[in-house]
């Protein structure tokens, strides 16, 4: 099983490119707390993360530097060499769901409160659709895990 959940802040604004066939690719870097911190060592994880489609587009429109986002996916890895003819590993984190976290006054007062959530559908995600899916649920302050 591959499965990944992560909460974390956006150490900068996501990267969002365009492939020929017009599809959106976010690449973005999650900065994760550690749960236990040693003295001397990082107190987080900075994962690097990469969103497809309509998710990365959500990704671009709602989310900036230091957002707090949720998401959960699997881990890739890959290769490729570079210009100077190294070969160099890579590991992602692919989000395939993703949601705002935290309350309304963190998310600049914006009309994005906490617990929305962009999930595309599976029809969606195969046939790329041009609507926003009906995946958007408020949760209130209760349903919170923490």
């Amino acid at each position: 099983m591959n499965q990944v959940v992560l909460v974390g802040r956006l150490v900068r604004d996501p990267d969002v490119r365009y492939n020929p066939n017009g599809m959106a690719v976010a690449r973005f870097t999650v900065a994760v707390d550690r749960r236990f911190k040693r003295e001397g060592q990082p107190e987080a994880d900075f994962i690097s993360c990469v969103a497809f489609g309509k998710q990365g587009e959500f990704i671009e429109k709602y989310f900036n530097k230091g957002k707090l986002i949720g998401l959960s996916g699997s881990i890739q890895t890959g290769s490729y060499t570079n210009k100077d003819g190294q070969k160099v590993y890579t590991t992602d984190v692919v989000a395939e769901s993703v949601e705002f976290v935290g309350s309304k006054s963190e998310s600049d007062g914006g009309s994005h409160g906490s617990g929305r959530s962009y999930e595309p559908r599976q029809s969606e995600s195969q046939s790329g659709g041009d609507d926003m899916p009906a995946g958007f649920e408020a949760l209130g302050e209760d349903d919170m895990p923490f």
